[in-house]
């Protein structure tokens, strides 16, 4: 039509008759009568019953409505008439117009209306509510993978997901410890295998102060100090090694950890020895990996399993020792308590006193260390002088195992009782009596103490009474592994089998048949349960439903000792006649904790407080003048036959 003169589209004749002809059957007008229908959704109306809106997503590109606003030269001078008149309507009138329109249109005309016209009648709702409003709807969401997706859907949501009380309640939902928590939880402990320890939480990661409420087991093992002398140096450089920029980062970390210790992680070994040497302790700290050997030698790595130092002075094997800091206290057969430097690998003290071996060691303080022995005795040492403070004598056999809290020193023998001493007093206060036979592990954490005996049970004591509140009942061999935190206790026995206890009610949670054999290794923290057999298997358990999980890395000959953190975990055993170290690493690979330094969140700032967190297994044996049952360990039948 190029050159037509253009014409008044509201009175031109010429038009009326091309209407005509152009729609012969035209269709009448919508009546008031005939509702026109809402841009409302129906579900919205008085009427429907209420449901939550479904946010819509954002159109994406080959949605989006076409415009001929821009037409130009181009337009027709109809099509460009219409629209201006269009424009002049009032809002009765427009709506006239479209019916009749529509009404002209076929099925496929309506179709491509309606997808024209959908996405306009679409709105974001983070766009239209306040921020607040925003940040509650999304307090509702607990798939992390959803809100990852849902940030990328806009700008605007993107800023929304990156506040930083999103992720902090997300933590919550998750039980992930606290980001200040995290930042302080490698403070100064040690992780030990000798009897089973727990690990912070992660998260166990997954502590830097003494958390009362957790108590590892006992057997053989020693403890994991609560403070040290140096806590603060520690602390320092703990945190500015992990600390996590914001609760978004600090959930993403946690979960890819989560994830690895699913189904992930990565295993370095490392062949210690070419001969076959049995593996009776175990420890993990922030700093080291501490192995003690019955052939007398103490190997200490680095947190990535590299041999660092070779600790040798005993001249038989060493059946218990306890690190804190950079200090480590050890004893064996040879009836010594030796104090070392790991950090230079020098021999600080020789304390010598006890006339039998010495089978186990905890430190109540970064300068007294309490071991028990054969000879029926424990005694306080003093480490900076490196004399024996005090001699608690009372115990009609060999003293097996010991736990510390405060002032507070309690200990397991093989004459079937457990004391409670007065570390400052250095005196007997209470004698628990009860078990049928010797007792091989103990847990105190203050409030209760928990003992495991060859008779099967576990005993359940009340401290200030000295009377047994709850006899446990369900293992059918020896039990050698006790490990509590909280109202939570897990209990591993000879009969391969590993139970998870409330003390809230005194009943079992979840019975788990562990291994084909005796149970030597045990640990928990608040997500898992990890177990060690004399199958040659480690294994991994879900704290919450007891169900399986994995298996770490191939069956190996024999499992002695399995100590964990929260991102790392450290198994010893046997393959092809050589002792073998597994490092298991579950952190989130560097790019990634890089990645996330580099971002901050705009909101909330971490708050600062503290963690809990820990970890040990066991060791065995038994007196070389005694007949030794058929399910007591190797550990108990080889130290009978060696010590003097």
């Amino acid at each position: 039509m190029t050159g037509a003169t253009p014409l008044s589209f509201a009175a031109s004749p010429s038009r009326n008759s091309r209407d005509k002809a152009a729609f012969p059957h035209a269709r009448p007008l919508t009546t008031p009568g005939r509702a026109i229908p809402s841009a409302i959704p129906h579900n919205l109306l008085p009427s429907a019953p209420a449901s939550p809106p479904t946010p819509a997503p954002s159109p994406t590109p080959h949605q989006r409505a076409p415009s001929w606003s821009n037409a130009g030269e181009n337009e027709d001078a109809f099509l460009k008439d219409a629209r201006a008149h269009f424009s002049g309507l009032g809002g009765p009138e427009r709506q006239r117009f479209l019916a009749e329109l529509l009404n002209l249109c076929n099925s496929q005309l309506l179709s491509f209306v309606h997808s024209f016209v959908s996405p306009r009648l679409k709105r974001d709702p983070f766009q239209a509510l306040p921020t607040e409003l925003c940040l509650r709807v999304l307090a509702f969401i607990d798939d992390p993978k959803t809100l990852a997706r849902a940030s990328q859907v806009s700008r605007r949501w993107h800023e929304l997901l990156a506040d930083d009380m999103t992720w902090k309640n997300l933590c919550d939902k998750h039980a992930y410890r606290r980001l200040s928590q995290e930042s302080s939880m490698h403070h100064g402990r040690s992780r030990s295998s000798a009897p089973g320890r727990p690990s912070p939480y992660i998260h166990i990661p997954r502590s830097a102060s003494y958390d009362p409420s957790w108590t590892g087991p006992s057997s053989s093992t020693p403890d994991l100090p609560s403070h040290s002398l140096d806590d603060t140096n520690t602390a320092k450089s703990a945190i500015s090694k992990i600390r996590p920029i914001s609760y978004k980062s600090h959930f993403k970390q946690r979960y890819m950890v989560e994830t690895a210790w699913r189904s992930g992680g990565t295993a370095v070994s490392r062949h210690i020895t070419p001969d076959q040497g049995v593996v009776t302790s175990l420890h993990l700290t922030d700093k080291y990996i501490v192995a003690a050997l019955d052939n007398a030698k103490i190997h200490v790595f680095d947190t990535d399993g590299n041999n660092q130092k070779t600790l040798q002075g005993h001249v038989m094997g060493v059946w218990a020792m306890v690190p804190w800091d950079d200090i480590l206290v050890s004893g064996g057969c040879d009836r010594d308590v030796r104090v070392w430097n790991m950090a230079t690998g020098q021999s600080i003290h020789t304390l010598r006193g006890h006339t039998s071996t010495v089978r186990c060691l905890k430190m109540s303080d970064a300068n007294t260390a309490i071991s028990g022995s054969r000879d029926t005795t424990l005694r306080i040492w003093d480490l900076v002088n490196g004399v024996c403070k005090n001699v608690l004598i009372g115990h009609q056999a060999s003293v097996r195992c010991l736990e510390i809290n405060g002032d507070l020193v309690v200990s397991g023998s093989y004459d079937t009782t457990a004391r409670i001493w007065s570390i400052s007093g250095g005196r007997c206060l209470r004698v628990l009596t009860g078990h049928f036979s010797q007792i091989y592990a103990i847990a105190f954490d203050g409030k209760r103490i928990v003992t495991g005996s060859l008779d099967t049970s576990v005993r359940v004591w009340d401290p200030a009474s000295g009377q047994c509140q709850a006899i446990l009942q369900g293992h059918t061999s020896l039990v050698g592994q006790l490990q509590m935190r909280g109202d939570t206790l897990v209990t591993g026995g000879s009969d391969g089998s590993v139970r998870i206890w409330s003390l809230r009610k005194m009943a079992p949670i979840h019975r788990l048949a562990a291994h084909d054999n005796s149970v030597t290794s045990l640990q928990f923290d608040d997500a898992r349960v990890v177990s060690g057999g004399s199958d040659g298997r480690v294994k991994v358990w879900d704290m919450e439903t007891g169900h399986l999980v994995r298996e770490l890395g191939t069956p190996a000959e024999q499992v002695w000792r399995v100590a964990f953190e929260e991102e790392k975990a450290v198994i010893m055993g046997s393959r092809q006649q050589r002792t073998v170290m597994e490092v298991w690493s579950f952190s989130p690979p560097e790019e990634v904790v890089q990645e996330d330094r580099s971002s901050r969140s705009p909101v909330s700032a971490p708050e600062q407080t503290m963690p809990d967190y820990v970890g040990e297994p066991m060791a065995e044996q038994v007196e070389a003048s005694t007949t030794a049952p058929t399910d007591l360990t190797m550990d108990d039948a080889m130290e009978g036959a060696i010590d003097p």
